[in-house]
């Protein structure tokens, strides 16, 4: 008998709550936590009783200098920045680790959905190398005329950066 998937939270939410940190993709504690629906501190506690499942490459704690970073980017991290707990971030092991420490049927829930997430951008990477190494073999393969076509293709495969916000009074 097949279980079927309930989608407790659209895919954009914990889209737009991994992070980037020392160059892995990763969850914080809180957003974990909030997804999961209960405390942080609850969490972590859970965590901290079984500590031997979570090393280093599963879960590790930032320091004030890497707290920072998503403080000032971040407008969801306003409470962290005067926070005397430094947060925890959770790689796709360590969440996947987490099912088996949280018990909650919205936990196992959350860790699918979760799980499912990180293996479509997985594959969204793939793809996209797969992709960008065949128009490289093509470049190889054909002559200058077709060049201009080459580097506008390369232009669409490359992620725009946001543009920064410019802080202080300007006019328009």
């Amino acid at each position: 008998m097949k279980r079927q998937i309930k989608d407790l939270i659209p895919q954009e939410t914990i889209e737009n709550k991994i992070l980037r940190i020392r160059n892995k993709k990763v969850l914080l504690d809180r957003d974990l936590a909030n997804l999961y629906n209960v405390s942080t501190k609850a969490l972590n506690q859970a965590v901290k009783r079984n500590l031997s499942r979570f090393p280093d490459m599963f879960m590790f704690q930032l320091t004030r200098s890497g707290r920072n970073k998503p403080v000032t980017n971040c407008d969801r991290f306003k409470l962290l920045k005067h926070s005397s707990s430094l947060p925890f971030a959770f790689t796709e092991q360590g969440v996947a680790m987490l099912s088996s420490v949280l018990k909650s049927e919205r936990a196992i829930q959350v860790n699918i959905q979760i799980m499912i997430l990180f293996t479509k951008l997985r594959e969204i990477i793939l793809t996209n190398r797969d992709l960008q190494r065949k128009i490289e073999d093509m470049e190889k393969k054909y002559d200058q005329q077709f060049q201009v076509v080459f580097d506008a293709i390369k232009q669409l495969l490359i992620k725009p950066e946001k543009p920064k916000k410019r802080i202080g009074f300007h006019q328009h």
